[in-house]
């Protein structure tokens, strides 16, 4: 049996979603011969102490002492801010590194982190949980195998059921980086090819207070593609019918949607119709709850040199220049070209 230990810092609302992830990886890696261990640790030395007892893992103070107590990975949950150097601290221990996206608070101070982790050869994954997601990877796969034709429209939906407070509103750099950024990353990665135009609109029809902090609750932006192929990516904070989460391939030969299941967080309008019936998703946790447990197993395999990274940070970096040009758009009332993008 094969020991892996991983190393969690920042244990808030998404940290305690990976903490009981790692620790129910022992389930799907055991057969496998793969152990999971988890240590962590969070300023918030009390509630640390308490999510580690429940959990049976190992409390350590710090992230320096957490490091050197010896681990196999370490995964960041903590706010964007931190990133930067959370990364380079890991790049540093010579130890695979997997932080929640996005590498740093904007591109410009994304790109010296970069640099680091090519520099010292390191290895990072970005938390961009959708490309996990059942959903998507059927949607992938079928478009690579052709069944789709040619793609004509894209049409990207996120939506939230209630926004988060206005304090995080404040700091998170708007809807479209802290939001709609997944919708940007997963259109390049199942098209393969790269957003270079962004045209956005937006309003701010609810709490006031978002449009004070200098952000709407809900936005469109129209995007085109290298080779001319136009999408559309969509977000809202106040989704009432619950956390929604779609997206449209249409293509010459045929259609397919991501998110249309018995939960889907709308109602048709048609006589007769009762589909969709279930009870929809009340936020992104439960609606990508499998999505989150496939990435962290992806990330042990990563450890175990036993798979490539399925996210790297050019990629996250790749998909935060559209959201920079989305905001930018917004902010002007003018298409903006997408600056320069990294490769896939």
């Amino acid at each position: 049996m094969k020991d892996v230990t991983l190393g969690l810092v920042g244990v808030g609302r998404i940290g305690v979603m990976h903490a009981n992830n790692i620790s129910a990886l022992n389930g799907v890696l055991n057969p496998q011969g793969i152990n999971v261990l988890l240590k962590l640790t969070d300023v918030a030395a009390d509630h640390a102490r308490n999510v580690a007892a429940g959990l049976g893992a190992e409390f350590l103070p710090s992230v320096g002492e957490l490091i050197s107590s010896g681990v196999d990975g370490l995964v960041i949950a903590t706010g964007t801010g931190t990133h930067p150097d959370l990364i380079r601290a890991g790049v540093d221990a010579g130890i695979p590194v997997f932080c929640e996206k996005p590498v740093a608070m904007n591109v410009a101070d994304s790109m010296p982190v970069l640099d680091y982790i090519t520099e010292n050869g390191g290895t990072v994954q970005i938390g961009h949980q959708r490309r996990f997601d059942a959903g998507y990877l059927e949607a992938k796969r079928s478009f690579d195998a052709g069944e789709l034709g040619w793609i004509h429209s894209l049409r990207a939906v996120t939506c939230d059921m209630t926004p988060p407070p206005v304090e995080f509103l404040a700091t998170s750099g708007g809807l479209f980086r802290d939001c709609s950024v997944h919708d940007f990353d997963i259109l390049r990665w199942l098209t393969g090819r790269e957003i270079v135009e962004v045209y956005a609109r937006g309003s701010n029809n609810g709490d006031p207070a978002i449009g004070e902090v200098g952000d709407v609750d809900t936005a469109l932006a129209l995007v085109t593609f290298d080779d001319g192929t136009v999408g559309t990516v969509s977000a809202t904070r106040y989704n009432g019918a619950g956390h929604d989460v779609r997206l449209e391939i249409q293509g010459s030969r045929a259609s397919a949607m991501v998110g249309l299941d018995e939960k889907a967080a709308l109602t048709s309008a048609e006589a007769g119709i009762t589909f969709p019936s279930g009870e929809p998703h009340k936020t992104f946790a439960e609606r990508f709850d499998q999505a989150y447990r496939s990435e962290m197993a992806a990330f042990v395999e990563l450890i175990l040199g036993r798979r490539e990274n399925p996210c790297t940070p050019e990629d996250a970096v790749a998909a935060s220049r559209v959201a920079d040009a989305a905001q930018e758009s917004l902010e002007t009332g003018r298409p903006v070209r997408v600056a320069a993008a990294v490769s896939l």
